[in-house]
């Protein structure tokens, strides 16, 4: 029986105006090439990096979330890094001194987080290469865990979690499919726990689902190959999402490899001097956080699946908030709330207000809608906006309570359903189940079956 070991290393880009070290646009959705540059972020011979001050109390804000210790003092490091997409020939980059220290997420540990520029995004043809310089010298966000994930699926889960966080704190849209952000994970296998195998990294892993299957992959393969008497060597491979399989790009380097020294053109940090970097400063910025909300929900009474679906968006966070507001906080309405918000409203164009989705529900809860009904409405509030009560009404969705309005269609279908009326009178329930329908139809539609079953009993008992 072998044990994995699993560590992940996850590059976020980060939500700031300008780039990591110069004033040129951190725009991840330019299309025109080489449109956001400038001789900072070109490396031209005799430019200076200013530090982006943005980026840095993001990275304060992500470690105050997730409990780290943030530095008191911190510093840049020159990364050797000899690819076409790295204009200096190096990388600034954080090595000895990060910015955070520790924390956990989601269950598991982490090392660091630190900041450092992105490369440039290259696109290869079967005869030529060509680089964009737009996204060289975005502000990124490294963060690494400790070695202590056993499976794919705890793997998947911090991911996810992480996404949401970065969404939440408003620090990036960490979009995968963008490569916005980007996940890698350090996969060894070991027969005796509490030993590390040798470690193989796979890169660039571009979706959730990606990062669970090449972890999976990867820990069968490593397994394998050690039974069938061969050695996993320390390497970093790649994963085809069309075979399903890892493959090899090269082997892997150490840090002596990367030759690291303090970035010379770059003051040092003393954190502790800036008042709002200052811990308690930063922990008061907090929205909110993931799992402070998933408990609120829980707490509500929401069921898990709705609970998820809520918190995955920040934008549908906040506007299920708001009708929890409006509903004031009564956990029948808001369970209905849930319901209806996640099956008719949301993905819609969203011309609805909280305030009138809230309206919907007390409506629907007051049987003033059949259920029906609040779908058609919702539909147009969707669509159109506008008020419940002005909507319903024009399309004669309101339910009639009034027994003196329904007297009427009771007693015609009474006196015309006689078969029905006779096998509810000895005995048969389901009958009255069918004379509530045609007497909802004798009404138009408008009759609430409650108060139609009500008189129907009270007539023919």
């Amino acid at each position: 029986m072998y044990r994995p070991t699993i560590g992940l290393e996850v590059h976020a880009e980060l939500k700031t105006r300008t780039k990591m070290f110069c004033d040129s646009a951190n725009d991840p959705d330019e299309t025109l090439p080489n449109a956001n540059v400038c001789p900072v972020c070109m490396a031209h011979p005799g430019t200076l990096p200013v530090i982006n001050r943005e980026a840095v109390k993001h990275i304060l804000r992500i470690g105050t979330a997730v409990g780290g210790e943030l530095a008191d003092f911190s510093e840049f490091d020159r990364k050797s890094y000899f690819y076409p997409d790295i204009p200096k020939g190096y990388q600034i980059s954080q090595y000895i001194h990060p910015l955070i220290t520790g924390g956990t997420l989601a269950g598991v540990d982490i090392t660091r987080v630190h900041l450092e520029e992105d490369t440039a995004r290259s696109t290869h043809s079967s005869d030529k290469s060509l680089v964009d310089f737009n996204r060289a010298g975005i502000p990124l966000m490294e963060l690494v865990t400790e070695p202590v994930i056993h499976d794919a699926e705890t793997a998947g889960r911090f991911a996810r979690e992480l996404q949401l966080l970065l969404r939440t704190l408003g620090a990036g849209e960490a979009n995968l499919e963008k490569g916005e952000m980007r996940i890698e994970a350090n996969i060894s296998v070991s027969p005796k726990e509490g030993e590390f195998g040798t470690k193989v990294e796979v890169k660039n892993l571009n979706s959730f689902r990606s990062v669970e299957r090449a972890i999976a992959f990867e820990i069968e393969r490593q397994t394998v190959l050690i039974e069938g008497g061969g050695k996993v060597v320390q390497e970093t491979r790649g994963w085809n999402e069309a075979k399903q399989e890892t493959f090899h790009q090269r082997f892997k380097e150490g840090s002596a490899d990367y030759r690291y020294f303090p970035e010379p053109d770059l003051p040092k940090l003393f954190l502790s001097e800036i008042p709002e970097f200052a811990q308690e400063a930063l922990r008061t910025s907090l929205p909110e956080l993931p799992w402070e909300r998933r408990a609120r929900y829980v707490q509500l009474g929401l069921k898990t699946d709705d609970v998820e679906f809520m918190i995955a968006s920040v934008v549908r966070g906040t506007f299920f908030d708001a009708v929890i507001e409006e509903l004031g906080g009564e956990r029948e309405p808001i369970a209905l709330a849930a319901n209806y918000f996640i099956s008719d409203l949301a993905g819609k164009s969203g011309n609805a207000t909280a305030v009138s989705f809230a309206k919907l529900i007390r409506m629907l809860a007051a049987h003033d809608l059949s259920s029906r009904g609040a779908k058609d409405t919702l539909l147009i509030m969707a669509e159109e906006g506008g008020e419940p009560e002005v909507i319903a009404k024009e399309k004669g969705l309101v339910q009639v309570h009034d027994v003196t309005a329904l007297g009427e269609a009771v007693d015609i279908v009474i006196a015309t359903e006689t078969k029905a009326v006779g096998e509810y009178r000895s005995g048969k329930q389901a009958a009255l189940q069918y004379l509530i329908g045609k007497s909802m139809k004798q009404s138009g539609g408008a009759g609430n079956p409650g108060s139609i079953r009500k008189l129907l009993k009270e007539k023919l008992d």
